[in-house]
């Protein structure tokens, strides 16, 4: 955890929305296209500074991701400090799933009619 804050510190107090401070995206470098990462940095940067309206407009995803994360972390602190078994498991209908998720908030950011998901 100690990490995830480091990182969110660091992104907090560096702004990626000043160039130069991170590094392009490669998938838009060289495509033009936007990944399902792109502006995750930026939303990053929103939610640590709490400006959760920003964040989602960065990447609405990566904001659902903040969250999951969080509720994952929390249940997992509170089941360890009961002595229960901490181990998630997800079949694999759930990696299918996120998976497509991620293609479709792929595509549909790089259609015209979905530049509202665009960074």
């Amino acid at each position: 955890m100690a990490a995830v804050i480091g990182a969110f510190g660091y992104v907090g107090a560096v702004d990626p929305n000043q160039p130069g401070h991170y590094p392009v995206c490669p998938m838009l470098q060289v495509t033009g296209l936007f990944c399902p990462g792109c502006g995750g940095l930026r939303s990053a940067h929103a939610v640590a500074h709490g400006d959760i309206a920003a964040a989602f407009g960065s990447n609405a995803l990566a904001v659902v991701g903040y969250a999951i994360f969080a509720a994952v972390w929390v249940v997992w602190m509170v089941r360890a400090s009961r002595g229960m078994p901490v181990r998630i498991n997800l079949a694999p209908a759930y990696w299918w799933g996120i998976g497509a998720v991620l293609l479709i908030f792929t595509v549909v950011r790089n259609l015209p009619f979905g530049s509202v998901l665009a960074p």
